[in-house]
Formats: structure tokens, sequence, C-alpha cells
């Protein structure tokens, strides 16, 4: 899967659900403009949402939106770090494993 396109699934509904697909994109741009926090503090935000729900896939999906956005491996790990003591150490450090997961797989991008 390329960075820049959607898992098959959540294209799939996309396709047969265009106008749901249209709204809730929408509501993230609604929602992202609403306040003054810039991209990068967006994207800790709701990693650190994801991380606190143990969404698997939304960790995976901010994790790879947050490097986009500059967020540094560190810094999208210490996201994670500092879920231990909120959320207990096994949620943390499966979302530590999801995050590095996708830290590997961009590093193993930019290698070829």
């Amino acid at each position: 899967m390329k960075d820049d396109t959607l898992p098959s699934v959540v294209d799939e509904f996309a396709s047969k659900q265009p106008a749901v697909w249209e709204a809730y994109n929408r509501l993230n741009e609604a929602t992202s403009e609403a306040g003054p926090l810039e991209s990068k503090t967006q994207r800790l935000v709701k990693l650190a949402i994801a991380i606190g729900a143990g969404h698997q896939g939304a960790v995976r999906s901010h994790a790879r939106r947050g490097l986009k956005a500059g967020l540094t491996p560190e810094e999208l790990s210490q996201a994670a770090m500092l879920g231990i003591t909120t959320v207990g150490w096994p949620q943390a450090f499966a979302a530590h494993c999801w995050i590095q997961d996708i830290i590997d797989q961009g590093t193993a991008r930019a290698k070829k």
C-alpha cells in the first residue's frame, strides 16, 4: 500500500458509499479547521486518542499520516510511551509495535 492510498477495505467502502465518505471527509476538514492546533499537533492528538482506544488501524493510519506531516519516528514512539502510565503497558506497547511497523515500512520504502 502506498502512503497516499487507502487500505483496500476503506477504498471499497468509499466506492460503495460515496455520500457517506464525502460527509466523513468534510467533518474531518471542519474539525481540523475548528481550532488553532497545527497539523503536526493534530496528528499527535489523533494518534494518542487511537492509542487510548486501542484501535490498531487508527494507530497505524495516524502514524503514517504523522510521518507525512513531518513528525519524527521518535515523536511517534514517545506518544506510545506516554500511554504506559495512562492506558497500561500492554495497550501502550501494542501501539508502540504498530507504530514501529509503520516506521519500518517507511524506512524500507525509502531505501528502494
